[in-house]
């Protein structure tokens, strides 16, 4: 089940991530999709190259698929989480 917990550590999960460096403030607009972005994707690769997009239209900075990957990975088991 979805739940206001599951969300929070999602966006907690997100700020840490911080991939520019630039502060865990700055993320508001990106991290608001990532979240949706959690919702509509079940597998990792797949969560990873949308949060790539996601980060990548906004900065206009390339950040390595594989550190979407791991993020996708922690995104997706705060999501299985809340279902179990």
């Amino acid at each position: 089940m979805i739940t206001k917990e599951m969300n929070y550590k999602i966006i907690a999960l997100l700020q840490e991530w911080d991939p520019f460096k630039i502060g865990e403030e700055e993320y508001e607009n990106e991290i608001e999709d990532v979240l949706q972005a959690v919702y509509d994707h079940h597998h990792p690769s797949d969560l990873a190259k949308r949060i790539q997009a996601i980060y990548q239209y906004s900065y206009n900075q390339w950040i390595p698929l594989q550190d979407c990957t791991k993020i996708s990975y922690k995104l997706l088991a705060v999501k299985m989480e809340a279902y179990v």
